[in-house]
C-alpha cells in the first residue's frame, strides 16, 4: 500500500512541479528538490519492478498518471465556491516539499533503510 500511495504521489509531484516550472521563475533550490526526488522516485521505480508484477505495475503508473493530471487540471481551471476558489495553484505549490518528503521517506522504508 505505501508503494502504489507513494508512487501516485510522485507523478502528482512531478504533474505540480511542471506547473511550477512553467509559471513561476525557478531558482537552484527548486532544482535541487527536484533532483533528490528523481531520485527517489527512480530507487521506487527499481523497487516497484523487483517486488510487483511488471504489467500490474505498468497499469497502475498509467491509471495514476492520468489522475494525477485531472487533479492538477482542475485545480488549474478552478474550483469555486460562492464565487471564491476553494483550491488555488499556490496551495499546490506549497504542498511540493511536503510530497518529495514523503516519497523519499516512503522510499527508504519501502527498502528497510
Amino acid at each position: 500500500m505505501i508503494f502504489y500511495l507513494s508512487l501516485f504521489f510522485s507523478f502528482l509531484y512531478f504533474k505540480i512541479a511542471r506547473v511550477y516550472k512553467k509559471e513561476e521563475k525557478s531558482n537552484m533550490n527548486f532544482w535541487v528538490q527536484n533532483l533528490i526526488v528523481a531520485v527517489a522516485i527512480i530507487a521506487l521505480l527499481v523497487y516497484g519492478f523487483m517486488n510487483e508484477t511488471w504489467y500490474v505495475l505498468l497499469i497502475v503508473a498509467y491509471l495514476f498518471f492520468i489522475a494525477a493530471s485531472l487533479m492538477v487540471s482542475a485545480v488549474q481551471l478552478g474550483i469555486f465556491i460562492d464565487g471564491k476558489p476553494f483550491v488555488k495553484i499556490s496551495h499546490l505549490y506549497k504542498t511540493l516539499a511536503l510530497l518529495g518528503m514523503l516519497i523519499s521517506f516512503a522510499d527508504l522504508y519501502l527498502w528497510g533503510i
